[in-house]
């Protein structure tokens, strides 16, 4: 590979963003020496949402977070996050 391009410098994370859409990273950085980083503590976002479930459903799922002894929204983030997995593999 060819000596990298200088990185520029960006003001805002928007015009960050705007720049690698439309650049490849490839001539800035030499991935070859690129070394796997782990972030052990790192926690990810989270966003609140509003979902209007019947009453009946609810109630089914917090039956079944009860019998898992874990709270229903943590079930129905479970359940989506397995559909949302499997349906990528496909």
């Amino acid at each position: 590979m060819s000596k990298p391009k200088k990185m520029p410098e960006f003001n805002t994370e928007a015009e960050e963003r705007a720049f690698w859409e439309s650049n490849d990273s490839t001539d800035y950085l030499d991935w070859s020496q690129a070394k796997p980083a782990s972030f052990p503590k790192l926690k990810p976002s989270t966003k609140t949402i509003s979902l209007r479930l019947p009453e009946t459903l609810l109630d089914r799922i917090k039956i079944e977070a009860n019998k898992r002894d874990m709270p229903y929204q943590s079930l129905i983030k479970a359940w989506l996050a397995d559909d949302v997995n499997d349906n990528r593999r496909t």
